[in-house]
């Protein structure tokens, strides 16, 4: 066995049951950020949310005996990831400051794909096959018919949709350069230190750029910054790497097409947003897309050490 390369383990049904409710709390996020920019700014609630959420996590791994240490080599590693985490959440929510939640949800939902594409240059033994290029086209047919959806369309909205889709594309980066490394560190480590790199660069861009960094305060926009911190950026990121490194990357994002059809649903259902028939198109594609992709595929095994992800 190769020291450092990822053990990947089958799903039992509980740990697959859990990383489907994982995905659904994940795809309810943009709703929730949605609500607090309704008396927040934009970058002061990203600086906010990771504040929290990084005490949060601080919080637990001294209580539970973590070990906070971290090898000479492993500081350049996390500054490169948190560099790219810092400029990823800044674009996604700015981006979907000027969009709704559900074209967000399925905009960064795009991320999968952006992951295969890279991953067959940077990751060992995954290669682009012709099922993962039908599932990459269905993606992008998907992506179009969010484009192509008009209604109560702002005229920021494709603005805010491009800024949402680079956002998907740095997270792929972080995602495929993070599974290289992910196993010489534990899972809460790589949750952690990218959040408190990214809280100070947070509050700078609110006090450049967010008109009002607290324009008002209500238990609606408290009870989406509990959900924002502690549910999804706390819990959430800490058990996703977890799984990450438990599963690997190609098991686990078998599971990320519930966080398209989580998101857009309840941006209809909680936010009144237009679930038009040109979004459910464009949900259908992109989850039949990811489905495609990632569905009943062998685990590559890889030829050279490889780490692990986000």
């Amino acid at each position: 066995m190769i020291d450092g390369a990822p053990q990947n383990k089958d799903f039992s049904f509980l740990a697959a049951s859990f990383t489907v409710f994982i995905c659904m709390l994940f795809g309810a996020n943009a709703v929730a950020i949605k609500i607090s920019l309704e008396g927040i700014g934009v970058f002061t609630t990203a600086g906010i949310r990771f504040g929290i959420a990084s005490v949060a996590i601080f919080l637990w791994a001294r209580i539970t005996g973590r070990s906070f240490e971290i090898k000479k080599e492993q500081i350049l590693q996390l500054f490169v990831i948190s560099i790219v985490f810092t400029a990823q959440l800044s674009l996604f929510y700015l981006g979907l400051s000027k969009s709704n939640a559900s074209r967000g949800t399925l905009l960064v939902n795009f991320q999968p794909f952006f992951t295969l594409f890279l991953a067959h240059f940077f990751i060992p033994g995954d290669r682009i096959t012709q099922r993962k290029i039908m599932g990459i086209l269905l993606g992008f047919a998907g992506v179009a018919f969010v484009f192509l959806e008009k209604k109560g369309v702002a005229s920021d909205f494709e603005v805010g949709d491009v800024m949402i889709l680079a956002a998907a594309f740095l997270w792929s980066c972080n995602a495929v350069y993070t599974k290289r490394i992910i196993s010489a560190f534990k899972p809460f480590q790589i949750a952690l230190f990218p959040m408190i790199f990214s809280v100070p660069f947070f509050f700078l861009e609110g006090v450049l750029w967010d008109h009002h960094m607290i324009a008002f305060i209500d238990s609606k926009i408290i009870g989406s910054m509990v959900y924002q911190s502690l549910v999804t950026a706390s819990f959430g990121f800490v058990v996703w790497n977890s799984l990450l490194q438990r599963y690997g990357a190609v098991a686990l994002h078998s599971f990320i097409f519930i966080m398209p059809i989580s998101g857009v649903l309840l941006g209809g259902l909680i936010l009144g947003e237009p679930i038009t028939t040109n979004i459910l198109i464009a949900m259908l594609l992109i989850v039949a897309g990811i489905l495609m992709t990632h569905v009943k595929q062998k685990k590559p095994i890889p030829s050279l050490p490889i780490g692990k992800n986000i």
